[in-house]
């Protein structure tokens, strides 16, 4: 596994039940910062792999990123059932809810 990826996954891992973190924001812990596309695609083939909480990553509005209905409301279920509250349809309050990790050590 690339180093990048590697670090993506960690990040992932770390994030606790009811706090989300943006995709920008694990890329730029990951140490790419312009990478928030690359981590969409290790969300997608390798969530399951790597037990990712794949529902804790949003993207930079604090919104669902999935277009599809059915994995739009599985997403938000997962969140509330974590006690994340949403704005309207697909958006939380990011302020409220994301995480920063303390330190790279936690990664």
């Amino acid at each position: 596994m690339k180093p990048f990826t590697e670090r993506a996954v960690k990040i992932i891992q770390s994030i606790p039940a009811g706090k989300v973190m943006t995709y920008g924001q694990v890329a730029a812990w990951a140490g790419s910062p312009r990478a928030a596309r690359q981590v969409v695609r290790i969300l997608h083939s390798m969530s399951e792999k790597y037990s990712l909480p794949w529902h804790r990553v949003l993207n930079s509005k604090g919104e669902i990123g999935f277009r599809d209905e059915e994995q739009m409301m599985t997403q938000r279920l997962s969140l509330e059932a974590e006690g994340i509250q949403f704005i309207g349809d697909n958006r939380i309050e990011l302020g409220e809810y994301q995480y920063e990790p303390e330190s790279e050590w936690n990664i």
